[in-house]
């Protein structure tokens, strides 16, 4: 019963799918099978045509999907991708949006999953958040973030970037979403600068997801210079290694993670990345053509906004937001 509630308000809230819509929902065979048919079914309920397409799951995010997989996306009105090796920033998904499908990017979620970040969360108040860190990170020149673990960098802000967060999707046409919990800045991305420290998940490669021990990157002018660490830091350097790519060393974004259903890691990047305070970076720059993309998860940061502080050792603690955090009823506010 619960998961019929989530697929509901997936189609009617989170993704709005209007009747008569053409709606691809894509899987692989890591996928959770009821999570798609739950989908589909809500879709349908409402009126719209849903089609699911299973496929074998890929090595590494990014990748295209087999062809026939990819030319039927650019007939959807939308596509809801629960892919675990999600095909975000690939040839297909470009293609997609071009011809102006909504793409909702959700790669392996499951039952639980869909219940806790989705079902019983309130929507509009994620939005509020997302929107009031990303204004409030939009006053700033820079944005210093630290950690217990080490952490220590910093990153210029976008001057040319809108002041005022949009709802992607606002004018018509494609694009792509994200699952609530997440808010971001417009970093110039060549600045970032200092000491990055994963000490909670990382995930690609395969071989990694919940870290038993911190991964040490030390960034310069945007890129990863060196990467310290025991045995996980070492998988994750074979990683970056094997694509023989100069843009995968390169950091690609920063954002904040507030998704009241997410109260502790699990090895599940969709839902870590939205771990309630956590902060989370990308690695492998998409825009400069990188064959893939990483995110890792930085734990109890504090994060200044120039000498505004926005949170402090996993807190939200400017006044906007912690008002915010009481009307979700998230427990430590």
């Amino acid at each position: 019963m619960e998961l019929a509630a989530a697929a509901r308000k997936l189609v009617e809230e989170a993704m709005p799918v209007k009747p008569g819509e053409q709606v691809v929902i894509t899987a692989d065979t890591s996928s959770d099978e009821p999570v798609v048919w739950a989908t589909a079914q809500a879709a349908y309920a409402l009126g719209a045509t849903p089609t699911i397409i299973w496929y074998e799951s890929l090595p590494n995010p990014c990748l295209d999907p087999p062809p026939p997989v990819a030319r039927a996306l650019t007939a959807a009105d939308v596509w809801i991708e629960f892919a675990l090796a999600y095909t975000l920033y690939s040839n297909a998904h470009r293609e997609a949006i071009a011809a102006g499908c909504r793409y909702f990017c959700l790669p392996g979620m499951d039952v639980d999953m869909m219940v806790r970040t989705i079902g019983k969360v309130n929507y509009p108040l994620l939005e509020e958040m997302a929107a009031a860190l990303y204004e409030l990170s939009h006053q700033a020149k820079e944005i210093r973030m630290i950690s217990p673990a080490g952490t220590d960098l910093v990153v210029q802000v976008d001057p040319q970037a809108a002041p005022t967060f949009t709802q992607m999707g606002e004018e018509g046409g494609g694009y792509s979403q994200m699952l609530a919990g997440q808010s971001w800045f417009s970093a110039l991305p060549d600045t970032f600068h200092g000491t990055l420290v994963f000490d909670g998940a990382l995930w690609p490669p395969a071989e990694l997801g919940l870290l038993r021990k911190p991964v040490r990157l030390t960034i310069d002018k945007g890129r990863i210079e060196r990467i310290e660490g025991r045995a996980e830091a070492k998988i994750f350097q074979r990683w970056l290694e094997g694509f023989h790519d100069p843009s995968m060393y390169l950091v690609d974004h920063a954002c904040y993670g507030f998704n009241p259903g997410v109260t502790r890691l699990t090895g599940r990047i969709l839902e870590d990345e939205r771990l309630f305070g956590c902060m989370e970076f990308g690695i492998g720059r998409a825009q400069l053509g990188a064959p893939s993309h990483t995110d890792g998860i930085v734990m109890n940061p504090s994060v200044w906004a120039d000498e505004v502080q926005l949170e402090d050792e996993g807190i939200y603690v400017h006044p906007r937001l912690v008002q915010l955090c009481q009307k979700m009823g998230v427990s430590e506010y």
